[in-house]
């Protein structure tokens, strides 16, 4: 079982590797790979030091899984030249995300739409994963009907030049510049690159990827994405309208019931998801859960997980378990 990992240097690409060991997945060969500038270097796996490689030779190995995390344009050229080698190709950039011949997989959700001959898999964004493991086990009772999602997201979402900005910026350095405002002790609802219509990339992503996981493109969303000084994960307050009533209890018990959800849902004790205590876990933590009193069949949700874990490498090596499991390889 040889297994490329394509920016293994990056923030995902460092946790792929310990999510991979973690997991135990059965790794014969590993594989990293990073940009020439990493040349020379070597990254540790199951307490070995282990060479990085360049694209072109870890395409010459061969590998039979390869999980991307190098940015889109890396993806875009690459991942097809690692398919046509018959490996299959998890990617973590928003490449092929909405690509209509590729499938966009979080596994407790869709995972049985894969095939054999999905060799391109793509891995949805970080605040997508969170968003849609706490939907879909409602949607599938009560139909989602509309969305209103505000995000407050980890900095570690847009890589290690950020948090380098905040930290230089916390102990009153200086440094590039990756955001265009200071970041410490602000908040900037600017997440990725503004579009027409005034949304950013990330707003839109939320839209476009939630309709293509749930296969339901009825559902009315719209979102507002909002960077903030946290290094735990993302947090999203979400308002849900669905097409028929509910009662709470019951929507409590669903979802202490569905995989890779964690409830903590009491107020009364201080109990509610935060990114500090969601940093280095899997699941995806739910709570602040109230009947919104001024719409019809409306509920409140506050939702957080790991954006570099779920929302990123842990959902990747997820794939790469159910295909092994499968016997594609």
């Amino acid at each position: 079982m040889k297994i490329a990992v394509v920016g293994v240097t990056g923030l995902v690409g460092s946790i792929m590797l310990k999510v991979l060991e973690e997991k135990k997945i059965p790794v014969t060969e590993l594989i990293p790979v990073a940009s020439d500038k990493s040349k020379g270097k070597n990254v540790v796996f199951h307490g070995k030091q282990i060479p990085l490689s360049c694209l072109a030779d870890a395409l010459e190995k061969k590998p039979d899984i390869a999980l991307f995390s190098a940015g889109g344009g890396v993806s875009l050229e690459w991942a097809p030249k690692f398919a046509n080698t018959g490996a299959y190709v998890i990617d973590n950039s928003s490449a092929w995300r909405m690509d209509k011949g590729k499938k966009l997989v979080v596994p407790e959700i869709n995972s049985n739409i894969l095939t054999k001959d999905d060799h391109i898999i793509a891995n949805p964004n970080c605040s997508t994963i969170q968003l849609v493991m706490a939907l879909n086990p409602l949607h599938e009772k009560y139909r989602v009907k509309r969305l209103v999602i505000s995000t407050y997201q980890s900095i570690t979402g847009s890589g290690i030049k950020a948090v380098r900005q905040m930290e230089n910026e916390r102990e009153g350095g200086s440094s590039e510049k990756f955001y265009p405002h200071v970041i410490d002790k602000n908040c900037l609802p600017h997440c990725d690159v503004f579009q027409e219509g005034g949304y950013t990339k990330e707003e839109l992503k939320l839209v476009n990827e939630t309709h293509k996981i749930l296969n339901d493109h009825t559902i009315g969303i719209t979102a507002t994405a909002v960077r903030v000084p946290v290094e735990g994960g993302h947090s999203e307050s979400v308002n849900v309208e669905f097409e028929t009533d509910f009662e709470m209890d019951e929507i409590r018990g669903i979802l202490s019931k569905s995989q890779g959800i964690v409830l903590q849902d009491t107020p009364n004790e201080n109990l509610y998801p935060m990114p500090v205590t969601s940093y280095g876990k899997d699941e995806v933590f739910v709570g602040r859960l109230r009947r919104d009193f001024s719409q019809k069949n409306s509920l409140n949700m506050w939702i957080v997980s790991d954006n570099l874990r779920k929302g990123a490498a842990t959902n990747a090596v997820q794939i790469v378990e159910y295909i092994i499991g499968k016997g594609f390889v």
